[in-house]
């Protein structure tokens, strides 16, 4: 089960407890206090791990605590610190305070990791409040409680490339052709319920990850169509495969399922519609897909490829436009972080 949203509670260990202690030792009459203090309680941390490929693992729990710190003893002991939690989240995940609403983190990469509560610190022995006044204190300081909160994990899928298009659009064809991810195909809209990766080999030197965002329909930046679920594993990418289809099963007109999904990207976020976008005709086997590609590349005054995942038709040419198109971006993002510097 893919899972890209959840909600959960952490709790943080509760600090040990100081000791109320006195020294008994024969022939060592009056030996003072010697109770130890209390260990630290167990923080819960996140960390992105690339093992992980979704939030399943945390959403079937919605109470995550870790362990507490133990009291401490006599002999100035001090009590056991708690273990902290490490919890495993996808790179991409976003940890947000759900009930603040601010962002606590954003674990894109791999090995990125924050803590999420922390655990409370100890209490001290009654050692630390001996003076020359107070030579027998009875006093020790309880231990701090952990940290306790309501986080809402989101997890944004990391792609260097994302298709996009209306439902039917093949999507899901194209990236079972090109890598070997194998997304569920049938010939009905709103097949894909769920984002899928897939690593594309070009060759020695070149390959790049591909994600099939399920298919978007009208107002889905308003969230019609679980439009925000799906829209917000497009924004990692960076460059879009814009598929659209010459004969739509509905009867549509090509170039305006175009611009529908264009307005939106726009609408929900513009820098997500400033993205680079390489548009290609899928399903080209079918009569009149040159008449709409034409059409198509004249609207919109730039190539317009032709591709086809049956026949196999131009699906060198856009694997080969893609690893261009993100070695020019990685030059120039190069280029304007050396100018910065």
């Amino acid at each position: 089960m893919f899972v890209d949203r959840a909600e959960i509670w952490v709790h943080a260990g509760k600090g040990g407890n100081g000791c109320v202690s006195f020294r008994r030792e024969k022939y060592v009459p009056r030996g003072g206090p010697d109770g130890g203090d209390g260990g630290h309680g167990g923080s819960i941390i996140m960390v992105a791990d690339a093992s992980a490929d979704n939030l399943a693992f945390l959403a079937h729990r919605k109470q995550w605590k870790a362990e507490s710190g133990k009291p401490g003893s006599g002999s100035n002991r001090h009590g056991r610190s708690g273990t902290d939690l490490t919890l495993p989240v996808p790179p991409g995940t976003v940890v947000r305070d759900a009930e603040a609403g601010h962002i606590i983190k954003d674990l894109a990469r791999e090995g990125d990791r924050v803590t999420v509560a922390q655990g409370g610190r100890g209490g001290r022995g009654n050692l630390h409040y001996k003076s020359s006044t107070n030579r027998a204190p009875r006093t020790a300081m309880p231990g701090e409680a952990g940290e306790v909160r309501h986080l809402l994990l989101e997890l944004k899928l990391i792609a260097d490339v994302g298709i996009i298009g209306k439902p039917n659009a093949g999507k899901s064809t194209l990236l079972s052709r090109l890598s070997r991810a194998r997304p569920r195909i049938a010939d009905y809209p709103f097949t894909t319920k769920q984002p899928n990766l897939g690593l594309i080999q070009v060759d020695l030197d070149n390959s790049f990850v591909m994600a099939d965002i399920p298919g978007l329909v009208e107002n889905a930046h308003a969230g019609v169509g679980l439009g925000h679920e799906f829209l917000r594993h497009v924004e990692r990418t960076r460059l879009l495969v814009h598929l659209v289809e010459p004969e739509p099963t509905d009867g549509t007109d090509p170039l305006e399922n175009y611009r529908a999904i264009r307005h939106e990207l726009s609408c929900y976020s513009p820098a997500l519609a400033d993205k680079p976008e390489v548009v290609a005709i899928s399903k080209s086997e079918l009569p009149g897909s040159s008449e709409i590609q034409a059409q198509l590349a004249e609207a919109l005054d730039q190539k317009v490829l032709a591709i086809s995942s049956v026949t196999g038709e131009g699906l060198n040419d856009l694997t080969r436009r893609v690893v261009r198109d993100l070695a020019e971006l990685e030059r120039t993002e190069a280029e304007s972080s050396s100018s910065l510097e």
